[in-house]
């Protein structure tokens, strides 16, 4: 098959979340199969150059119609670690991806519906015909909306479009004036509870809904999140739609990239391990420990590492980093806060511990660092307050670290509690889950975690093992997808 992926971001060279790495590994899978991938991508002004090899003008010349005139764009390809990327860049005083950012525009509806109806136009323009048209997250939530409603009439009529979303929080709103921009013009006609209208504001469009209405096939990135999205409030009001959908709607859990996350290869860490030397994992704790100045001693690790704000639990992470020190534990925090109180909460946090010969913060975004983190933690809490999918405890797995979660959206399709899991025999378990969002439940989870970990070690180890064990590569869900393409496909 001949698919193409349409997306805001693409890891490593345009990453704000776990988008960026979806984007990516799924691409690099579907290669691995056999198919015929090609990316097309905004050329922002910010983005990581230094990742793409050979990039050259592809096609100089591309209209795109806007707003009764059109905006002149060049179309820049690339390979991205292997991968072929086409970047559109306009020319107009708009200066749509000029920003110093991806995101946090006032005008960002305008600029990703531009970003859409560039693709498609590109697409057209060039001849390029994929069988698969794959689409991620609001910002390329009008693309199936501008594809069938005006596109198919012009040459592409045989494509299919298979929608992801991500993070159901970030819809896409928008006015209008972009059905005038973007030539679909007929207010009236998709201001209708059926097509775009939001849900809940009568006045507003919502990309993200008419993604899920037009597309051939939506989906979630976990069973369980997909199941969260339709019957509570993780919807953030699409529930009702997705209902109306629910033939077209599902979840497919994310993979992690092993090329990238492999503990036996891994180029950031000092000291390669598997389940055959396991024993070399407590050197990189070493390692950990003089790089962070913690105190070399006999004490189980236990990490942090993510974003600091309300969906990841941030109450929780505090309330951890104190129960793990009370408890005999160290403690090694990696994120930045998104918003400014997060932010001076845990400088403050940082300045109160600094001399804590058992804990460190570290406050800010280090990939390097978050590798050695993952390969020297003995445990790792992702207590999250919701979670799509999550790639944090998956990652904790393949590096022998167990996960404590949350059980809400793809940490429940990943972790299954070593004490009372219903549906997994003992040894399938992989890691401790608790439930509620207060500090009782995380002390739960966490105090038997550590009780393992110093009572019986053996036990702790053998879970370890068990972790390891399981397979969060991209090999299933590339067959799911790829399942999903020849479903849509033969429609």
């Amino acid at each position: 098959m001949y698919v193409v992926q349409i997306a805001s971001e693409c890891a490593p060279v345009i990453k704000a979340g776990g988008l960026g790495d979806v984007v990516y590994g799924l691409s690099r899978e579907l290669e691995i199969r056999g198919h015929c991938v090609e990316l097309i991508l905004p050329m922002y002004d910010c983005m990581r150059y230094d990742h793409i090899w050979g990039l050259h003008d592809a096609y100089r010349d591309l209209w795109v119609p806007w707003f009764g005139g059109a905006i002149h764009c060049s179309v820049f390809c690339g390979w991205v670690h292997g991968r072929v990327c086409f970047f559109i860049q306009p020319h107009s005083g708009d200066n749509f991806f000029n920003r110093g950012r991806y995101y946090g525009e006032l005008d960002d509806h305008m600029r990703f519906a531009f970003f859409s109806k560039a693709a498609l136009e590109f697409l057209l323009q060039s001849n390029k015909r994929p069988d698969i048209i794959h689409c991620h997250d609001w910002q390329t939530g009008l693309l199936p909306v501008l594809l069938f409603e005006m596109y198919k009439y012009n040459g592409l009529w045989n494509q299919r479009v298979c929608y992801t979303i991500h993070n159901f929080k970030h819809q896409g709103i928008a006015g209008a004036d972009v059905l005038w921009a973007t030539g679909l013009n007929r207010e009236p006609y998709y201001f209708t509870y059926d097509r775009l209208q939001d849900n809940f504001n009568p006045f507003a469009l919502n990309f993200m809904k008419g993604g899920i209405v037009y597309s051939n096939y939506v989906n979630t990135v976990s069973p369980h999140h997909a199941w969260e999205a339709r019957y509570t409030d993780i919807g953030y009001g699409l529930g009702h739609t997705l209902e109306l959908h629910q033939h077209k709607f599902g979840g497919i859990l994310n993979g992690v990239d092993y090329e990238v996350w492999n503990p036996e290869d891994d180029r950031y860490i000092p000291y390669h391990y598997s389940p055959e030397n396991l024993q070399d994992k407590v050197l990189n704790k070493k390692a950990l420990r003089e790089r962070l100045l913690l105190e070399e001693s006999d004490k189980p690790l236990v990490a942090f590492i993510g974003r600091l704000d309300q969906q990841k639990g941030v109450h929780l992470v505090h309330h951890a980093i104190y129960y793990a020190l009370n408890k005999g534990a160290q403690f090694v925090l990696l994120g930045s806060a998104t918003e400014g109180g997060i932010n001076s909460w845990f400088h403050h946090e940082k300045h109160h511990l600094n001399d804590n010969p058992n804990c460190h913060l570290e406050l800010g975004f280090n990939e390097e660092l978050s590798h050695l983190i993952y390969a020297g933690a003995d445990l790792i809490v992702v207590p999250s307050n919701y979670e799509p999918c999550g790639l944090t405890q998956t990652i904790g797995l393949r590096y022998g670290t167990v996960p404590i979660v949350r059980g809400v959206g793809g940490l429940l399709n990943t972790v299954f509690d070593r004490d009372h899991d219903p549906n997994k025999p003992p040894e399938e378990r992989n890691g401790y889950v608790f439930y509620q969002t207060d500090f009782n439940a995380l002390e739960s989870a966490m105090g038997r975690a550590l009780d393992l970990w110093f009572n019986e070690p053996e036990e702790f180890r053998k879970l370890v093992l068990q972790g390891m064990a399981c397979d969060y590569s991209w090999n299933n869900p590339g067959a799911q997808y790829v399942g999903v393409y020849e479903h849509i496909r033969h429609k």
